[in-house]
């Protein structure tokens, strides 16, 4: 045997090797363990043992909020949601001063945020409820996907209608990302109107409202379709500018990709005064977007999104770890609570906010040497039960901790869907931040009971006849 073919047969060999860790299935008889064991979305089912009453317990998952739990106050459709534990007392407040007691269980950022506002900023802790619910043929979705779903290098396959990882498995690295990857494709409902505003909010507590319609088809999640009808499409975007008169009728449309280097993601944007519809061919990573006046890039959207190929990425720790988070945030959007009020100079109102102790995956990405990003590194907290990214630390080039975001998590319990009832992008040094999703004055909030519309609704013709 020749030695350049026997270096040829080993490189083969070794990418054998490393495609099966890739692509490596998990055995039978873990997945049985989703929906007894574990829950159905691959959390552990039992708590901390401790009572919840304290704000350090943590209760079993018993099916998160059901029909029954739903308040009968709450009627129809795109209605604000009433509190399900609106009688419920804040047990006690975490701030500058008594931080250190609970520094390990406060994200990195949030800590930041404690000692920059130290007269100000606060985390008022209230007993934990573990709401995450979800569809039943969801539930069924994820079970087939830990058996079949594949992690890609830029993407994943096999994968349709619920968490694509329930279980983690493999190397340090494929676990991070496969947790990630559960975020970015996590159940979201099927189709979804909104009517919501964005505003940045300036040093001195000065900010303008850009108010859009949004509206969503998750094809990746629609119960009407099978795996065999899955393309490369997760879901179809399009969001219409309604104020400030000077933005009004611009428009932008996504078409995002499951692997964007096998297809990159199609951006469209269609301004109102030119009457011209144009590929945005660089709406994503760390692309500014102009209405959060540079305080969030394309890939802080939804906290994170698109391609996972800039950075390395790892576990930090084994299993799941204790932190506070924002939870079950429905005084933060409430219809009682005024902008005004709410938007304080630095950060969100605590007094809306509602924090509470629950098991993250905590994930780091670190920027590949050669790629370039405005993050070096991103830290990830990540809840175990429904897989949203609760807080982001962000870091500049010199790896100082720059940005924090934080997304304000709850269940939208008429589908049921956990997601976030406001998100909020913190610039440390420049004393700035954004918010997305305010929707509180709006006459309704997330309305999913529309019929998602065919994809034909979602071409790029749409924008110029929308915007007219």
């Amino acid at each position: 045997m020749s030695k350049n073919f026997a270096l040829v047969g080993a490189a083969a060999a070794l990418a054998v090797v490393m495609s099966s860790a890739v692509y490596a299935k998990v055995p039978a008889s873990e997945v049985a363990k989703l929906g007894s064991s574990l829950t159905p979305m691959g959390a552990q089912k039992a708590g901390n043992g401790k009572a919840p009453s304290t704000g350090l317990g943590i209760p079993d998952w018993t099916g998160g909020i059901t029909k029954a739990d739903i308040p009968k106050s709450y009627t129809k459709a795109g209605q604000h949601h009433p509190d399900p534990f609106a009688s419920d007392k804040i047990v006690f407040s975490i701030d500058s001063k008594n931080l250190s007691k609970y520094a390990d269980k406060v994200p990195v950022g949030v800590q930041a945020l404690l000692k920059t506002y130290p007269e100000t900023f606060r985390l008022n802790v209230y007993p934990s409820h573990r709401s995450t619910s979800a569809p039943n043929f969801v539930y069924k979705n994820t079970k087939d996907n830990a058996g079949r779903t594949e992690l890609l290098p830029t993407g994943v396959k096999n994968v349709y209608g619920g968490a694509p990882f329930p279980i983690l498995t493999g190397t340090s690295a494929e676990k991070a990302k496969q947790a990630i990857w559960n975020h970015v494709l996590r159940w979201r409902g099927v189709y979804v109107v909104r009517r919501a505003s964005e505003v940045a909010v300036q040093r001195n507590g000065a900010y303008s409202l850009v108010t859009s319609q949004q509206e969503i088809y998750f094809k990746l999640d629609d119960p009407s379709l099978s795996l065999k009808d899955m393309s490369n499409i997760v879901f179809y975007y399009l969001s219409f500018v309604k104020a400030p008169a000077r933005l009004a009728g611009g428009a932008v449309l996504v078409h995002e990709s499951l692997d964007q280097k096998e297809m990159p993601r199609q951006a469209w944007g269609y301004n109102a005064g030119q009457r011209r519809v144009r590929r945005a061919p660089n709406l994503a990573y760390d692309t500014p977007i102009a209405a959060a006046d540079g305080l969030r890039t394309a890939d802080d959207t939804d906290m994170y999104n698109g391609s996972p190929d800039r950075y390395n990425w790892k576990l930090l720790h084994d299993e799941p770890v204790e932190m506070f988070i924002p939870y079950n945030s429905y005084k933060i959007d409430a219809p009682d609570v005024k902008y005004a009020d709410m938007l304080m100079k630095g950060h969100v109102n605590p007094d809306v906010q509602r924090w509470e102790l629950h098991r993250v995956w905590v994930v780091e990405a670190d920027l590949k040497e050669g790629e370039r990003h405005l993050y070096s590194k991103r830290v990830f907290y990540i809840d175990e039960d429904s897989w949203q990214v609760a807080v982001v630390d962000q870091y500049d080039s010199r790896d100082d901790l720059w940005r924090v975001s934080i997304a304000y998590i709850k269940n939208f319990y008429e589908v049921p869907t956990q997601w976030t009832a406001l998100d909020a992008f913190h610039d440390l040094r420049a004393k700035r931040y954004h918010v997305q999703q305010l929707d509180n004055e709006e006459q309704s909030i997330l309305d999913f009971s529309q019929p998602a519309p065919g994809e034909r609704y979602f071409h790029p013709a749409a924008l110029r006849r929308r915007g007219n």
